[in-house]
Formats: C-alpha cells, structure tokens, sequence
C-alpha cells in the first residue's frame, strides 16, 4: 500500500467517525444538543466573558452566577445550508452587585472545524463595540 492510499483510507475512515458528532440534523432530534440552562454551557459563558473582559474590557467584571436560564426560540435548521440554533436569555448576576440581561445562541455544529457547537453571548450595557449589534441583537 501506498502512502497516498494511506492518507486516503485514513481520511476517510476519521470521515465517517467524525461525521457523527458534527451533524447538525441530530441537534433538535435529541441528539446531545445541549439546553439553554445546561452546566457546560453556562460555565463556558462565564469563563468566556472572564477572558474578554481580562484582555479586552478591562473593567474587573465577572459573572457570578446566572439565573432564569430559558429559551427564547428556535431556528430549525430544516432549510438546505441552514444552521440550528437555539437563542436563549437569563439574568446575569455580576460581581458589582448588579444584575445584567444576558443573551446566548448555541449553534449546532459550529464549533471548531465543524465539531460540536458553538455559544455566542452579549450582556446587555456590556457589549461597547456593538459586536452583537445594538443591544445585542443578533444573538436574541
């Protein structure tokens, strides 16, 4: 066997066991797609926001917790090219004192590469250069 044959069947035998975790037809059929209140995804907000706001806002923030974690809606993902994608919002209870309006989106196969998903977030008066647009409009 060649190397060239090599690479191809290696190819495409991590193809096919890849496949299966980065189908986003399985986010909304009860594959693993996590909730809007699932642990790993609100310790992956607060430890995000931690970073951007050691090396970007500079401000001393954290969030300490977040509450009344729930589904804003849903974007199937049923069309051709089309993404699922899950929008929530809670309240943010910051290491100020105050509390903040948080918004999320988990899309479905849009982590790194195409493996898992991914969370976007925006906190609202938080966000000074409009990454998620005026009051956080893409991600609600």
């Amino acid at each position: 066997m060649t190397m060239k044959s090599l690479i191809i069947a290696f190819a495409a035998t991590l193809g096919f066991s890849l496949s299966s975790f980065a189908s986003p037809a399985l986010a909304f059929s009860g594959g693993n797609f996590p909730a809007c209140d699932a642990p790993q995804v609100l310790r992956y907000i607060q430890k995000r926001f931690v970073w951007t706001d050691r090396h970007v806002l500079k401000r001393g923030l954290a969030i300490e917790s977040i509450e009344r974690a729930h589904r804003n809606r849903i974007g199937d993902g049923y069309q051709v090219a089309s993404i699922p994608r899950l929008y929530c919002h809670g309240t943010a209870h910051m290491n100020d004192g105050h509390k903040r309006t948080i918004w999320w989106l988990i899309e479905g196969g849009m982590g790194f590469a195409g493996l898992g998903d991914n969370v976007e977030f925006c906190i609202s008066g938080l966000d000074p250069f409009k990454v998620h647009g005026a009051w956080c409009r893409s991600v609600r």
